[in-house]
């Protein structure tokens, strides 16, 4: 099996600091690919890399087996490449349907829509409502209620059916549980095995072992701006990734150097 998405050599310099000093990466077709690593190895900076917010100095990127150099995130989503923020990007005065649209509304047919530039509201509506539906999140009763009047979990739910209804090809999750109770926190987590199912592989940046362990296929463990390994959860534990990412061991076969 190819891989969708690979990264080669990265590297992204700030002056005299090496964010990412020739780094690798590989996401395979339907899987959920956790990205771990302390603070300040450079994993936000490869995400930014792959989702067009940061263009690397040297290396390659390809989607699909195509070589992509993506400017903005705009050309990132237009390739197929959704990105979930921890801050979540959305506009709290803005209706549910609204949120899911913005940047890429549907303007009416005819005159109305190319001269007037008329947004065909009951279009948006129908599909938000049928991509909520599709990931279990009718719970929320009004399609076109604020986003602010939405749980913490809700909203969460929102931004990641946004992410799947578009992201045709990756969806990037960057720390979706970060700021969730353990019942919300699980329904997010639902809401990712749930866009896997539908054959969506799902890149996670997370700090919580417990939820990379869970839902995780591979782990890729990100040190001093470099791929150090790739491990399964079945083959290691919570600890071993842990001592891994902070240097307190090397997996087999890897020295620090490599």
């Amino acid at each position: 099996m190819e891989p969708i998405l690979t990264a080669r050599g990265l590297v992204k310099r700030y002056g005299k600091v090496t964010a990412l000093d020739h780094c690798d990466f590989d996401l395979m077709p339907g899987e959920i690919l956790a990205v771990i690593g302390d603070n300040g190895a450079g994993k936000s900076t490869l995400i930014k890399a792959i989702s067009g917010a940061v263009i690397p100095d040297e290396g390659e990127i390809r989607l699909e087996g195509q070589p992509v150099h993506f400017r903005t995130p705009i050309e990132a989503r237009q390739a197929g490449i959704e990105t979930v923020y921890q801050t979540l990007a959305m506009s709290p005065a803005l209706s549910i349907a609204d949120n899911m649209f913005m940047g890429r509304e549907i303007r009416k047919p005819g005159f109305m829509g190319k001269v007037f530039r008329q947004l065909d509201k009951p279009k948006m509506q129908a599909f938000a409502r049928q991509k909520l539906n599709e990931l279990g999140l009718m719970t929320i009763q009004n399609i076109n209620q604020a986003v602010e009047t939405l749980s913490g979990g809700q909203r969460q739910g929102v931004a990641v059916a946004r992410a799947a209804a578009f992201g045709s090809k990756v969806v990037i999750l960057d720390e979706p549980t970060a700021a969730l109770g353990v019942k919300e926190s699980r329904r997010v987590l639902d809401l990712i095995r749930d866009v896997r199912a539908r054959g969506i592989p799902i890149i996670l940046i997370s700090h919580n072992m417990p939820h990379v362990f869970e839902v995780a296929d591979r782990i890729h463990i990100h040190r001093l701006g470099r791929r150090l390994c790739v491990i399964r959860p079945s083959d290691y534990t919570m600890s071993d990734a842990v001592a891994f990412m902070t240097g307190a061991k090397l997996p087999e076969g890897v020295t620090e150097a490599a």
